[in-house]
């Protein structure tokens, strides 16, 4: 990872992976949410309501994604100080939110007819929301470490702390007796109990918004980088500034 340690050339690999992971998640999600909404068949016991799970099950894998790649940014800013880790946790952080919440709020409506409530305090559930509690507080101290000028080294130690809530949330329907449906796909040994016909628009769906978490995040560096350069030449252009007035 140090190859692309330096700015300059992170942005050169960058600029056109941006537009390759947009447009290809757009379409991916488009074909994808085309099938699960209108092709693939209802369910048996859950009819047309488990066509939500084409949007929730991605947003969920990409909030719990999302704090992992935090966490390793953080890891490697306090370790390796990777000059390019803290402007990835907080790029990361905004469209891992934004995930976590779309998560939780599919997950509501979902929950209406399947269990009769919009809201249960399981552990799957609540875990969630736990982790947009981490997020959301993530954000405001980066902002504000940002703010007072520091090197981001306590959001980072906040980053790593905050991802124990991650095996407790991938756990938490074996750990507990809940309402949540147990684990349907088992990367680890191949397996899946969701029929064919509907999990491959399912897989489908989250390599099209995974793509699309990539463009956003790379967009959020390039724009970090900018903003970093700008601020770099404006302050160069006032010392200059003062330095001239001093001369005369």
């Amino acid at each position: 990872m140090h190859v692309y340690a330096n700015p300059a050339r992170f942005l050169k690999i960058a600029r056109p992976l941006t537009g390759l992971f947009g447009w290809a998640g757009v379409a991916l999600i488009g074909v994808a949410l085309a099938i699960g909404l209108f092709l693939a068949p209802r369910d048996y016991l859950q009819g047309e309501s488990v066509r939500i799970i084409y949007v929730h099950v991605p947003a969920a894998w990409l909030g719990m994604a999302g704090w992992t790649g935090i966490a390793v940014a953080s890891l490697m800013q306090l370790v390796w100080r990777h000059p390019l880790a803290a402007v990835a946790g907080r790029a990361i952080a905004v469209p891992g939110a934004v995930f976590t919440f779309v998560c939780l709020a599919t997950g509501s409506l979902w929950g209406r007819p399947t269990w009769g409530t919009y809201w249960e305090w399981d552990g799957r559930m609540t875990s969630m929301l736990v982790l947009l509690f981490l997020y959301l507080a993530y954000i405001a101290l980066a902002g504000a470490e940002k703010e007072k000028g520091g090197e981001g080294r306590i959001t980072a130690i906040f980053g790593l702390v905050g991802a124990v809530n991650l095996p407790i949330i991938r756990y938490s329907v074996v750990w507990w007796n809940t309402l949540h449906q147990g684990q349907s796909i088992d990367i680890v040994q191949g397996r899946s109990s969701i029929d064919s016909s509907m999990l491959w628009p399912l897989l489908a769906s989250a390599s099209g918004f995974t793509l699309l978490f990539g463009a956003i995040v790379l967009m959020r560096m390039r724009a970090e980088l900018a903003r970093q350069k700008l601020e770099a030449r404006m302050r160069r252009m006032a010392a200059a500034s003062s330095g001239s007035g001093r001369a005369q």
